[in-house]
């Protein structure tokens, strides 16, 4: 059993730990119901139509919420990066161009440090997307559309710490990167292009990343003789043979597991094509590399030969390939 004091110390965290949740769930509830959704579609139209880059500024915390959003949309197909405000006013504001459109951070609207970069898209007639709380502020004034945060106080017991404004914040970028996802039809492919690396990268690996192809593909005719399926399944290392028809069709297939299963004095006597198995499994090039591994583990096979539209080869993928390139 716990003794009073740690049960009185886990009653008040737990108490605290959802009176934060709730507070932060009506801020985003505000949000939803509070946002001018006229204001986000012209703010959409800018961001999708900029001949130039997608610019983030904000200070402080409204800063590190907004080098996630410009991360989040330079991910997802929209070039995008982070400024910050004082850099800026040290000669970083020539990174910024007339074509691009800038979107400001500040929850009260009123920091000073943004001063520069506001006279600057003024200036130059660079487009100013502002993200603020309070319309009425200077940088409310000087966007010209203005993305409005909910005015909900703080989760933080002195109402100081950005906690449910950052929150707001943190939700409209993602607003604003799946509202450009959707107009773009960015898709999975253009994403991993994005990705290459990490689990993202396995997850979103296709089979032509991984399979062998060319000299590398074990491929015969399907009247082979068997002692050229032998000699082909071992220098090749892949456990397998694929076998084509004189229009280059894939017809068939021999593991090593069935040349076991076949093993016999006659069997050099024998053709591939009354061995193989007939019309394996196959899949595309284009097909997930998680797809391919779960087809193996259903169909309890190694080996998927990837085949073009007419049915025709263009690779195969080992099981081995598959999980050591950390497929899941």
């Amino acid at each position: 059993m716990l003794n009073t004091s740690v049960e009185n110390k886990v009653l008040s965290d737990q108490k605290n730990a959802r009176a934060t949740v709730d507070a932060e769930i009506d801020t985003l509830e505000k949000l939803k119901e509070g946002l001018n959704y006229k204001d986000l579609t012209k703010a959409l139209d800018l961001m999708q139509n900029a001949k130039g880059r997608i610019i983030i500024t904000g200070m402080g915390k409204s800063g590190h919420i907004g080098k996630k959003i410009a991360a989040s949309l330079a991910s997802t197909g929209t070039p995008s990066f982070f400024v910050h405000p004082a850099e800026a006013s040290h000669g970083d504001l020539g990174m910024i161009t007339e074509d691009d459109v800038v979107i400001a951070i500040s929850n009260s609207g009123e920091s000073k440090e943004l001063v520069d970069i506001l006279n600057y898209c003024k200036r130059f007639g660079i487009t100013l997307i502002a993200i603020t709380k309070n319309p009425d502020s200077s940088l409310g004034k000087a966007g010209d559309i203005v993305l409005q945060l909910p005015n909900n106080g703080e989760a933080c017991p002195l109402g100081l710490a950005p906690t449910n404004s950052t929150t707001a914040t943190l939700v409209l970028g993602d607003i604003l990167t799946i509202g450009l996802i959707e107009r773009k039809g960015f898709s999975k492919s253009d994403f991993n292009d994005r990705h290459p690396g990490g689990k993202l990268g396995s997850i979103l690996q296709r089979v032509s990343d991984l399979m062998h192809t060319g000299e590398d593909m074990p491929v015969l005719y399907e009247e082979s003789g068997m002692q050229n399926v032998l000699l082909e399944i071992t220098s090749k290392r892949l456990g397998c043979v694929g076998f084509i028809n004189n229009d280059g069709i894939l017809t068939g297939m021999i593991t090593d597991g069935d040349l076991r299963r076949c093993l016999s004095a006659r069997i050099f006597d024998e053709k591939a094509v009354n061995i193989m198995t007939k019309n394996p499994k196959t899949v595309t090039p284009d097909t997930l590399a998680s797809e391919a591994l779960n087809i193996m583990n259903t169909k309890k096979i190694t080996n998927l030969f990837a085949v073009d539209k007419d049915n025709k080869p263009v690779g195969v993928i080992h099981i081995h390939d598959l999980l050591a390139n950390g497929v899941k």
